[in-house]
């Protein structure tokens, strides 16, 4: 039986989504995050070495890092269609897709968070502004337009087709839905300067499997 080590409002509420796409059994161990750090808590680190999630557990296996997961439960499963054949063109863009969620999407998102956390942390009084100063900065001359940029490419590879890989829903939507869900709390997608990407999360929000996840995984906050 396949266990989910399951953090709350976290990149494996994907893992949940995928394994209901898949129709796999498997299990949720939930782990709450830290009130004051929002860090995951010590007990991952009995899992992973690193004490991050996701990771799951199948047997004696043990499995990191969302996209070697979305690799080894497609593997798991034949007849689906979640990836598309090999040597096409929707497979190029699937590969291209999957890595793109996690290797240029989520990197200024998280420092949109990092430096949000810097100008409201705790810090000497005379130090306050300048630790602003210098988050807004780089938020507003290099984070930001960063961000922008990567929508509007999504938002017009969206228009010619309904997901990222083509006609077909794949699990390189399962992965790019998660920076889509931060953007839109937190960076800026909205309906009236990003429909496609805007549809794009309805669609998926819409799919049972995505609802039964919800149910499993309890409360997401990053879900809109």
């Amino acid at each position: 039986m396949i266990t989910v080590h399951h953090l709350e409002n976290s990149r494996s509420q994907r893992v949940l989504w995928l394994l209901e796409e898949l129709g796999l059994p498997y299990e949720v161990k939930r782990y709450q995050r830290d009130k004051k750090t929002s860090l995951a808590p010590p007990e991952l680190l009995q899992v992973h070495p690193l004490g991050k999630s996701p990771v799951i557990s199948d047997g004696d296996i043990t499995v990191a890092e969302t996209g070697a997961i979305v690799e080894y439960l497609l593997d798991k499963v034949t007849g689906h269609a979640l990836k598309p054949a090999a040597g096409t063109a929707e497979h190029r863009r699937y590969t291209y897709w999957l890595h793109f969620a996690e290797g240029s999407a989520m990197s200024p998102l998280l420092m949109v968070l990092v430096f949000n956390r810097i100008k409201t942390a705790p810090m000497p009084f005379f130090a306050k502004p300048i630790a602003r100063a210098i988050a807004d900065k780089t938020l507003d001359g290099f984070v930001k337009p960063n961000i922008q940029r990567q929508l509007a490419y999504m938002e017009a590879e969206l228009a010619r087709r309904d997901w990222f890989c083509g006609d077909n829903f794949s699990a390189a939507d399962v992965m790019i839905s998660f920076p889509l869900e931060i953007a839109a709390t937190r960076a800026g997608l909205d309906a009236q300067r990003y429909p496609k990407l805007s549809a794009f999360l309805d669609r998926s929000h819409a799919r049972p499997a995505y609802q039964r996840a919800l149910e499993r995984g309890g409360p997401y906050v990053l879900m809109r």
